[in-house]
């Protein structure tokens, strides 16, 4: 065998030897640190599913109870995609699904947003199609940060120094997870497991929503932190916000054959919805 033909075939089984461990290590469960009995047994991958659109599942599990659950994402190029700030009181109902809300409004997807009484009335500030509905900013802990939108850009703040005049629509609600990369402090909020719905902001700007697809137990708040903003996971949103969670989280998106649902145990009076961007 000539010097060459050694050499390539040496090749040949340092490949072989280094896919087989990749293939090993692509097997093994990985641990979130900051509870490592929770693991992610699937770590997925971003698919595009339509212009400016890209959708992706995370398979998780905790461990001591054998609990399996999904983490389904949406991400969205505000290059191509705007929300907007939707009541289900313009379609003259009290309340609506995010299936609902996509149908009436013409939206591609849509996701909860904040927190209702037991009569249906959306709590602390809201803002939408230009109007205040609520134009008092809450100081109740958890409302500590606001989804907005000015100009169709879409912006997440803290409470402290937001101005109403500042956005075009917005919704306050909370706990505000992460702000420009650091995670943010939960003191007085109690860290329970729970079906979580989020919507955050990337550092290329892209909007990214998520809901907990599971009916028992769900997600800790240090969970979420470490999920969407450590680079091994791929999501490195830089502003992350919890929505209304439990019964109340849910998202729907429809768009040619790519359809996604994670349904709620109840309706809700506000959603965040997102449209195909128009050029003026």
């Amino acid at each position: 065998m000539s010097a060459a033909a050694k050499i390539i075939v040496s090749l040949i089984f340092v490949l072989a030897a280094l896919l087989e461990t990749a293939s090993r290590s692509a097997n093994v469960p990985l641990a979130i640190t900051a509870s490592p009995g929770l693991v992610v047994n699937e770590e997925g991958r971003w698919v595009a599913v339509s212009k400016g659109i890209e959708y992706r599942v995370i398979a998780l599990q905790r461990g001591e109870s054998n609990q399996p659950m999904e983490l389904k994402l949406l991400r969205f190029d505000t290059r191509q995609v705007v929300p907007r700030v939707l009541r289900s009181a313009q379609f003259e109902s009290r309340s609506a699904t995010a299936q609902t809300f996509v149908q009436k409004s013409g939206a591609l997807a849509a996701i909860n947003a904040n927190y209702f009484d037991e009569q249906g009335k959306p709590l602390a500030f809201l803002k939408a199609a230009g109007q205040a509905i609520n134009p008092r900013v809450s100081a109740s802990s958890i409302y500590s940060g606001i989804f907005g939108i000015k100009e169709q850009r879409p912006l997440i703040s803290r409470r402290d120094g937001f101005s109403p005049d500042s956005v075009d629509e917005g919704v306050q609600t909370g706990p505000l997870l992460l702000f420009d990369g650091a995670a943010q402090p939960m003191a007085g909020i109690p860290n329970r497991a729970s079906r979580r719905a989020v919507v955050g902001i990337d550092g290329d700007g892209k909007v990214v929503m998520a809901v907990t697809d599971t009916f028992v137990g769900g997600l800790l708040w240090t969970e979420l932190q470490e999920i969407f903003s450590a680079p091994a996971w791929h999501i490195k949103t830089k502003e992350l916000l919890n929505l209304d969670g439990g019964g109340s989280a849910q998202l729907y998106a429809k768009t040619g054959r790519f359809e996604a649902l994670v349904p709620g145990t109840s309706e809700v009076p506000v959603a965040i919805g997102f449209f195909k961007k128009v050029s003026p």
